[in-house]
């Protein structure tokens, strides 16, 4: 959920202590799950398991292809700071990198994985294990690896049960790895392509959104100056966070 900067710092911008996951596996049964009936009394509710069966409930998990419109083919997108694409993490050739950045202190305080090789490889093999409704990815710009991203269905997420999620509604989470490419303004132009990215991929998606740390002030407004609106404070398990969203109907005019 990071990202670095609006002109003054890193703006690493936590996943799993948001309401993004550890481990995707742990929010496969948000959908569909219950269901309420009430009958003729009105101070009666009564609530019912709904077990659906396996072939159904594949149609919902059909990998990364379908929760999240293929994004390994999304192909580059131009910035005023070059060619941004974003690859899909293989964790054989990325850890190495995706470690370094997270022991970075800057990033470290707001995405607290910090630590051995073996917690970030978890975290990343979590998200590449799951049924694709989030996909961590390198930022490169014009080839050169500079951020890690995670995209992912928000309203398949537990940051789902913290505000009105709409169907489709699509998260980010990122952080500007290199030190030298934060406090310049940079964060908040990638921010802005890639939201426009998943607008533009995403046809079904009319909100992209992302729930920075309050205390990440330059997080928060990186988010802004992208075009995010501030929709809410909300609390979430670790933190108090800004939930900004990005509206597909206000792209033009934010």
């Amino acid at each position: 959920m990071p990202s670095a900067d609006a002109n003054t710092g890193p703006v690493p911008v936590r996943p799993d202590r948001g309401g993004a996951r550890a481990d995707p596996a742990s929010t496969r049964d948000v959908v569909f799950s219950e269901f309420t009936v009430e009958d003729e009394d009105a101070d009666s509710e009564d609530t019912l398991d709904l077990h659906l069966p396996s072939e159904f409930v594949a149609l919902f998990t059909v990998g990364t292809a379908g929760l999240l419109d293929r994004l390994p083919a999304w192909g580059p997108v131009t910035t005023p700071a070059g060619s941004l694409r974003l690859v899909p993490v293989r964790v054989e050739r990325d850890l190495p990198l995706i470690h370094g950045w997270m022991n970075d202190p800057a990033v470290a305080e707001f995405w607290e994985l910090a630590g051995p090789r073996q917690r970030i490889e978890d975290h990343l093999r979590a998200q590449l294990a799951g049924d694709g409704r989030s996909v961590p990815c390198l930022g490169t710009l014009d080839g050169v690896p500079m951020s890690y991203w995670e995209i992912y269905r928000a309203d398949l997420d537990p940051l789902a049960r913290h505000y009105a999620a709409r169907p489709h509604d699509t998260g980010i989470h990122v952080l500007v790895g290199r030190a030298e490419d934060r406090a310049r303004g940079l964060g908040s132009t990638l921010i802005r392509a890639v939201a426009d990215l998943v607008l533009d991929r995403r046809p079904t998606c009319a909100r992209v959104v992302a729930e920075p740390d309050l205390r990440n002030v330059p997080s928060v407004a990186a988010f802004l100056s992208a075009g995010f609106r501030y929709a809410a404070e909300v609390d979430l398990p670790g933190k108090r966070a800004a939930l900004v969203i990005r509206d597909r109907a206000l792209r033009r005019v934010l």
